[in-house]
Order: C-alpha cells, then sequence, then structure tokens
C-alpha cells in the first residue's frame, strides 16, 4: 500500500471514528477524560503501525476497541508514578469549541460517578456489552476470560450501578392470582 494511500485511508478512519472511540474510553475511564485521550492515542499509533494488515482485513474497528481495552487494562495495572513530570505552566490548553465532549448533560455526572465506582474489569464488561453492544461471546473473547465470567460480572456491576443510580430493578407486569373461597 503506497504511503499517501496509506495516509488518507488511515486519516479518514480517524475522522470518521475518533470521537466514537473517544465516548468508549472515557466510559471505560469513568469519565477521566486525560486518561481517555491517551487510550485512544495510544491506540491510533498501534492502529497505524498496522494499519496495512488491518485495514485489508476490514477489521479496524474491533481491532482498535482491543487495543482500547488492552492498553486500558494496562494504564489500570501500572504503578502510579510515571515518567511524566509536572509543570507549572501547560504546554497548551484544550479546545472548548469542540462538539465531540459527551460530558454536558447532567445525568453523565452520575452515570460517570457509578462507572468509576465499578472495578476495571466490571466497568470494561458494561462498556463492552451496553456501549458497544457486543454479544456475550464477542465480550469474552476481547476479555480473554470465560462467557459466564461476562454474564457474571454483568449481572453484578448492573446491581451495582442500579443501586447506585437508585434505579430500581425492571419488573414485568404484577399479576395477582385470587383463589375463591368456596
Amino acid at each position: 500500500m503506497p504511503r499517501s494511500s496509506r495516509d488518507a485511508d488511515f486519516s479518514a478512519f480517524v475522522r470518521a471514528h475518533r470521537a466514537e472511540l473517544l465516548r468508549s474510553a472515557c466510559l471505560l475511564t469513568a469519565g477521566d477524560t486525560h486518561l481517555a485521550e491517551d487510550l485512544v492515542q495510544t491506540a491510533l499509533a498501534r492502529l497505524y503501525v498496522a494499519w496495512p494488515k488491518v485495514f485489508r482485513s476490514g477489521t479496524a474497528v474491533p481491532y482498535v476497541r482491543r487495543i482500547i481495552i488492552n492498553a486500558h487494562i494496562d494504564e489500570t495495572r501500572r504503578p502510579r508514578w510515571r515518567r511524566e513530570r509536572s509543570v507549572s505552566e501547560p504546554p497548551d490548553l484544550p479546545d472548548l469549541t469542540s462538539t465531540e465532549s459527551w460530558t454536558d448533560d447532567a445525568d453523565g455526572e452520575e452515570v460517570r460517578a457509578a462507572l468509576k465506582a465499578l472495578p476495571p474489569r466490571m466497568r470494561a464488561v458494561i462498556v463492552l456489552r451496553h456501549w458497544f453492544d457486543l454479544s456475550v461471546e464477542e465480550s469474552a473473547d476481547l476479555l480473554g476470560c470465560s462467557q459466564g465470567t461476562v454474564k457474571s460480572q454483568t449481572a453484578k456491576a448492573a446491581a451495582h450501578l442500579r443501586s447506585a443510580l437508585q434505579t430500581p430493578a425492571l419488573s414485568g407486569p404484577s399479576i395477582i392470582i385470587e383463589r375463591s373461597s368456596r
């Protein structure tokens, strides 16, 4: 694949999917937009290296999702110290005119706080199952665990989220059966 064609195809992919990837990464990080941007940047850099192979196979979106999940898991395992250093003046400011931010809604804060309270693995299962809308099998494959683990983690995480958000469990119509006393 010629470099100019490769760059054009990759740039088109990034323009089409960056906002979606950033929103997904924000959910994985429970609203930590800085870490989410780092995860997406890492994923896109790794995707660029493998772009010719991934582009031919047509699996770019699942591939980059897997990279984001792996990078997030690596980040949660990494010690708190980093090679980054703090400075008194930030080198640049974020573009606040961007429409890619999903943090404007009021309910989002509650949801992010509830997601943040979940352990990373449960958070990943919830995001995969309910945000990416992946099946149990696909989620298990991405996380490298059994389907039963995905099911149990989803149920436990949903229960935690339900109680944190104070949302009653969904129930079907109540049926009252009366016995006649004859």
